[in-house]
């Protein structure tokens, strides 16, 4: 099983970088310094655009900067993958099925590399 994450490495990445609270927010978009910092703390989730410019900024894919987050939506979403699997499999087995059925289990495999 994977090792729990911090639900992001905002200030780890922005540290590499020297960039200030302040200059990361102004970068993201934000108003000031404190809302990224409530980022940093956990206290908050950014927008997807602030995510978005923290992958700009830092040089980092959004899914490494907020790895503890992904992790725990890609458990949520393989999990329902699985519920929506079985319920179509008992469905009956047309074409579209099989299609979605395949998606699905792509998706799970996705989390298992």
């Amino acid at each position: 099983m994977a090792t729990s994450r911090l639900p992001n490495y905002l200030r780890k990445y922005r540290k590499r970088t020297a960039l200030s609270q302040e200059e990361v927010a102004f970068l993201s978009g934000c108003q000031a310094g404190v809302k990224f910092s409530r980022y940093e703390r956990f206290l908050r989730q950014p927008t997807l655009e602030n995510a978005l410019a923290c992958e700009i900024a830092f040089g980092v894919p959004v899914r490494v900067l907020f790895a503890g987050t992904y992790q725990k939506v890609e458990r949520l979403v393989v999990t329902r993958a699985r519920l929506l699997a079985q319920k179509l499999a008992a469905e009956g087995m047309t074409e579209v099925a099989a299609r979605k059925l395949e998606a699905l289990q792509a998706a799970g495999a996705r989390q298992n590399q």
